[in-house]
């Protein structure tokens, strides 16, 4: 949590007066981008109560971030954590300062019914992912494979540079491969590492690929970048990187699509196109929640359009990494996930609903 934080900071204090570069023009041969979109939001939609009720419990999970969601076999979903408080929660809606921290967990949800799965043991919990000896990681996108029977997750490797609070970096991207039925831990694989990319923000499976979003973070300006493998296995198959113009087997080759999209952020089909859904970066510590469409899924990505504006937004709370979660949409309505923090660990501490994921449910409708 403070280290996700420190990241946060760190990266974005400089973010102020970016000058953003022009958006090259789309190709308009899709309604999805020949369309003038606008978008009315609802606030806390579901799962919003049902996380927050199994939070206030105090029996497992009680908030995190990255709030990725993949569909499992038999009906389930899996909730993919980051950065994780587990309980108990006090009466009065604090947590006790020895309240177990993580790195990473799953919260499985079946109906109504939710379960934390954790490493470790359940006197001593630990992150399902086990942090190097000089490190930690991070969770991002996820996908199942090998007809449902593995739960793939993009694991961020970040390492200390020194003894001091802010000395670390993000080093390396790896592949964890968890049993879908067990979730125990089967395999850790690197994956490409070589542009300063962490392939990682979203993974969209679209004609027989599974196109990988990857951010460029620099601090004060934050890139996408698109690569593809065929099929559905990140670590059996040649990656290939857009260009700009087309396919490069080089990882350097990779160009980067769109200034301004977060960490974390979703690219899903839509109309007869795509939609790009992330937090706004080009702002410090910006409330707002953009989409952008374009009619490949490689952009490039046009005609943004603010679908939300996050209200906790302010003095010490701030909100980041918002996505879509296509598979838990009702009808042609968005389910918008943004990630709530403060900049104040003791915040935290002092009330647990602060650190949990909100929910958004996001019409877009062609302007009339």
């Amino acid at each position: 949590m403070s280290r996700r934080i420190g990241v946060l900071l760190a990266l974005s204090l400089t973010a102020a007066g970016l000058s953003v570069p022009a958006v090259p023009a789309a190709a308009s041969t899709c309604a999805a981008v020949q369309t003038d979109w606008t978008a009315q939001a609802t606030p806390h939609a579901a799962p919003e109560g049902l996380l927050n009720a199994y939070s206030d419990t105090g029996k497992g999970w009680t908030g995190a971030d990255s709030t990725y969601s993949v569909p499992l076999p038999g009906g389930r979903t899996a909730w993919v954590f980051s950065d994780t408080f587990l309980g108990p929660v006090n009466p009065d809606g604090s947590r006790p300062t020895t309240t177990p921290f993580i790195n990473n967990s799953f919260v499985i949800q079946q109906g109504t019914k939710l379960k934390t799965v954790t490493g470790g043991t359940a006197t001593n919990p630990t992150a399902l992912v086990p942090p190097p000896s000089n490190g930690w990681y991070w969770f991002g996108a996820a996908q199942t494979s090998h007809a449902g029977r593995d739960l793939d997750v993009v694991a961020l490797r970040f390492e200390k540079t020194g003894t001091g609070q802010w000395d670390w970096r993000w080093a390396s991207n790896y592949l964890a491969r968890f049993d879908s039925t067990t979730f125990k831990l089967k395999s850790l694989t690197p994956i490409p590492s070589g542009a300063n990319v962490q392939w990682s923000g979203w993974l969209l499976r679209d004609r027989g690929y599974t196109y990988v979003y990857g951010v460029e973070d620099l601090g004060a300006a934050k890139y996408q970048h698109v690569a593809r493998v065929r099929g559905d296995d990140l670590t059996t198959k040649s990656w290939e990187y857009w260009t700009g113009s087309g396919w490069s087997s080089d990882e350097t080759a990779s160009a980067r699509v769109l200034q301004g999209v977060a960490n974390e952020h979703s690219v899903t089909r839509w109309s007869d196109g795509y939609l790009l859904v992330t937090h706004d970066t080009n702002e410090l510590f910006s409330k707002r929640v953009l989409g952008y469409f374009s009619c490949s899924p490689t952009g490039p990505w046009v005609k943004p359009v603010e679908l939300y504006q996050t209200p906790e937004t302010g003095g010490n709370i701030i909100t980041y990494n918002s996505h879509d979660h296509p598979d838990l949409r009702r009808g042609t309505s968005l389910l918008v996930s943004y990630n709530v923090n403060s900049l104040v660990s003791d915040e935290l501490y002092g009330d647990v609903s602060i650190y949990r994921p909100r929910f958004v449910s996001v019409t877009l409708a062609a302007a009339k």
